[in-house]
């Protein structure tokens, strides 16, 4: 009893698995809406970011209305540690896709945005993961090995269904899988 109250307050627990499976769901439907762009980056990278801000708009409501059902806090203890561990790889991301956009706008060195996305979004899964329930380094390291792939491939034709792959397919079975294993 003691050692599982340990670890419950060790491990991020409110991570909403019905809130990842809707951000698996908005991607597929994204990927759908982006995929007669893939020749045209700056407008399929615009969806793709309106999408990642749709996301964090569902996982963070999510997330706070998981806590608040739970009585945990989720700004505070294992919920902070596991933001500052998500918040690195991001921005990485972020700088990465600003620099290969803005300075090398050439089509194809913008396809390795996807892979980066992937395997960078991958690496702060697993990081955060060290603080949550143990499917998520799980799902991180799905999503590091897809990156991997599409960035050894450099295939510009799997810019699009790897995102769908990933961004939908990954979260919507994590999520049900969360969903199931972890309280909703």
């Amino acid at each position: 009893m003691i050692r599982e109250t340990m670890q419950r307050s060790a491990q991020f627990t409110a991570l909403p698995g019905r809130g990842i499976m809707l951000v698996g769901g908005t991607a597929l439907i994204t990927s759908v809406i982006a995929a007669p762009y893939s020749h045209w980056m700056s407008r399929w990278m615009f969806i793709w970011i309106a999408e990642a801000a749709l996301a964090a708009a569902i996982a963070v409501t999510a997330g706070y209305r998981k806590a608040n059902r739970l009585g945990l806090p989720l700004w505070s203890g294992p919920g902070r540690r596991m933001l500052v561990a998500l918040t690195p790889p991001i921005f990485a991301g972020a700088v990465l896709t600003l620099a290969l956009f803005m300075n090398n706008y050439q089509f194809r060195l913008a396809t390795f945005i996807p892979g980066i996305w992937l395997l960078l979004y991958g690496t702060a899964l697993m990081a955060a993961g060290a603080h949550s329930v143990p499917p998520i380094p799980v799902m991180g390291a799905a999503f590091l090995a897809l990156g991997a792939l599409v960035l050894v491939a450099n295939a510009p034709f799997l810019m699009n269904p790897a995102m769908a792959i990933g961004f939908g397919g990954l979260h919507l079975g994590f999520g049900w899988y969360i969903a199931r294993k972890h309280g909703g």
